[in-house]
């Protein structure tokens, strides 16, 4: 039987970030970590916090090298790892600014971000992605040093002729020298995060080290986490959520973090580290429940009876340890379910799960029943990037699977005009990085930060009920804009009318109105008959409305793309209730009438 205890370090004491993890070695020097699985090895390794402290120490020795001063910005374009943290802490210890980027964005969008921040430092994976990137920064002065981190054999080590760059290997010291912890502001600016808005271009979020402290340590008073806990982190470390909660929070409880390997290997990777915790997006989950169903189709009539009964017993029993149900004589049946349905479910997640958090986007309340009814500690959260970004979270011992849970700790929140939600607290950041007019949009003269969420509040949990903004957040917690997507696709002459959609889905697809006037040509060019309804599910035709899809929104970061499309020739009009007076197209209502059409480019 495992042993929980509390180790929680007083924020006070930590002041800052750098600060905490100063105090976290000097209280488990010896405690595992991080684990990470080494290619060269084929080998799970551990790094203790002491030995963390040594590297860290290096990289901080080679950064104040650079002339660096406090303010700077240092980017990071890494997969998660050790060095991500050690970069990261190395940087803040000296008073930097980091600025995480994501290892799959484009190399635009990147650049952009590198520009915009005027980032001097740069550490990256490998000289073949800055390669990549170098391309498109062209002439442009930033960065003025690369340091590139995988310089094996293999990894395209040479970095190019281009001075700025230098393997790491060559640029860091043997040794480092040991710092005492740094009397830093706590309200100074930690790291600015770019998340896509409204338009094309990103925006930086500006986060002091108090905001993401106090955001870590008030979801510690919800939830609670154990020196003996092992995270498995597998969201980019550049998603704020990842940061603050698989990064920060256990660091703060002296938890292990064990770095999965990818998406596609996470399944032997929760069962070679049998995490107890894990912070995810609802795609995860989706996609484990997909797997779920689809093994299900293969199996007998019995098996799938069996499987939905666990589930129907499994949920009467969550609610009745909830109180919001009575006994029922069909929990006797339980025992027999879990140990032949639920166990090899929990199982394949580990064995040891105690707390699963979702956020960043809605989950799906049938895919959190599922896992829930088959003891799966599942629950969610709710936040953005601009509040370090955890507003609220549902307590393990009264989950109300619906809601999004209740306010952390120092939180305040009220509905505004339109059942807007606004916050306050200390986790609200500091603003946009060289965009006033932007912030002046979403934090008002009161201090209130304006969510775009509309909710309500009961019995002190929150419940988003639908969203102000025109925005649309992807399962893996990913924000585009459809309108300003809508408007660029509108521009080819072929397509009339545009509707993106994938609020909560795992990818983007789209419902066209074709020009009528320019149909006949095209399905001649494809070799179809324009009078035949059936030539609008044409394959090729599809390939080739995509591919003009993809070059009408090149300005679009890279998860911005269309993946599937349904075509029509039937306009979307006043007379039709699909549009209003204004030429506004109804949302709601075009999706009502073509949800057979939505429901098949994520079935088929």
């Amino acid at each position: 039987m495992t042993t929980w205890s509390e180790d929680l370090i007083p924020i006070e004491r930590a002041r800052t970030l750098d600060g905490l993890f100063f105090q976290r070695v000097r209280r488990s020097p010896a405690r595992v970590a991080y684990r990470w699985f080494d290619r060269d090895s084929q080998q799970w390794q551990a790094l203790t916090w002491r030995e963390t402290a040594l590297q860290v120490a290096r990289w901080r020795d080679a950064m104040a090298r650079e002339g660096l001063q406090p303010g700077d910005r240092v980017a990071i374009l890494l997969r998660n790892c050790p060095e991500w943290v050690i970069i990261d802490q190395a940087a803040l210890s000296l008073g930097l600014v980091t600025v995480p980027l994501y290892t799959d964005d484009r190399a635009d969008n990147a650049a952009y971000i590198l520009q915009d921040a005027a980032v001097r430092l740069l550490c990256i994976q490998d000289a073949n992605r800055w390669r990549r990137l170098a391309e498109v920064i062209g002439a442009d002065p930033w960065p003025q040093r690369v340091v590139i981190v995988d310089g094996r054999e293999g990894t395209a080590a040479q970095p190019t002729a281009d001075a700025r760059a230098v393997t790491a290997a060559d640029w860091l010291p043997a040794t480092g020298t040991e710092q005492p912890q740094r009397e830093g502001d706590p309200n100074a600016l930690a790291t600015i995060v770019y998340t896509s808005g409204t338009t094309g271009r990103p925006k930086g979020v500006m986060l002091s080290h108090h905001n993401i402290l106090s955001n870590a340590h008030g979801a510690l008073t919800v939830v609670d986490v154990y020196q003996e806990d092992v995270f498995l982190s597998f969201l980019p470390l550049s998603h704020t959520l990842e940061r603050t909660a698989s990064c920060f929070l256990p660091m703060l409880s002296g938890s292990e973090v064990a770095y999965a390997r990818s998406v596609t290997q996470l399944g032997e990777d929760l069962q070679s580290i049998r995490p107890t915790a894990i912070i995810a997006v609802p795609r995860v989950f989706e996609r484990v429940y997909a797997r779920i169903q689809d093994q299900l189709r293969g199996r007998s009539a019995l098996a799938r009876r069996l499987f939905a009964l666990a589930v129907e017993v499994g949920w009467t029993r969550f609610e009745v340890q909830s109180g919001r149900r009575g006994w029922h004589p069909r929990l006797l049946l339980w025992p027999l379910l879990r140990r032949k349905v639920a166990a090899p479910v929990l199982e394949r997640l580990g064995g040891r799960m105690r707390a699963a958090v979702s956020g960043g986007a809605p989950l799906p309340f049938e895919v959190a029943r599922v896992f829930i009814a088959l003891g799966v500690p599942l629950v969610q959260g709710y936040g953005l990037t601009e509040t370090s970004p955890v507003i609220s979270v549902n307590p393990l011992h009264d989950n109300r699977p619906k809601s999004v849970g209740v306010l952390l700790r120092g939180i305040r929140a009220r509905i505004g005009p339109d059942d807007e939600l606004q916050v306050m607290g200390p986790c609200n950041m500091l603003g946009y990085w060289n965009n006033h007019a932007a912030t002046a949009k979403v934090i008002g003269s009161d201090g209130w930060l304006r969510t775009g969420d509309q909710a309500r509040i009961e019995e002190g949990y929150i419940y988003i009920t639908g969203r102000i903004k025109d925005i649309l957040v992807l399962s893996n917690g990913e924000k585009v804009p459809p309108g300003d997507m809508e408007m660029a696709l509108g521009l080819d002459p072929l397509f009339d009318q545009v509707l993106v959609i994938g609020e909560g889905r795992s990818y983007l697809t789209a419902l066209v109105v074709l020009n009528g006037d320019l149909w006949p040509g095209l399905a001649r060019e494809h070799g179809l008959a324009a009078d035949d309804p059936a030539s609008l599910h044409d394959p090729a035709l599809h390939k080739e409305m995509l591919r003009r899809m993809r070059d009408a929104l090149t300005d679009f970061p890279g998860y911005a793309k269309i993946r599937r499309v349904a075509l029509s020739l039937e306009p979307w009009t006043i007379e039709n209730g699909l549009q209003t007076p204004t030429l506004k197209i109804k949302r709601n209502q075009v999706l009502e009438r073509h949800h057979l059409s939505v429901e098949r480019m994520y079935t088929d």
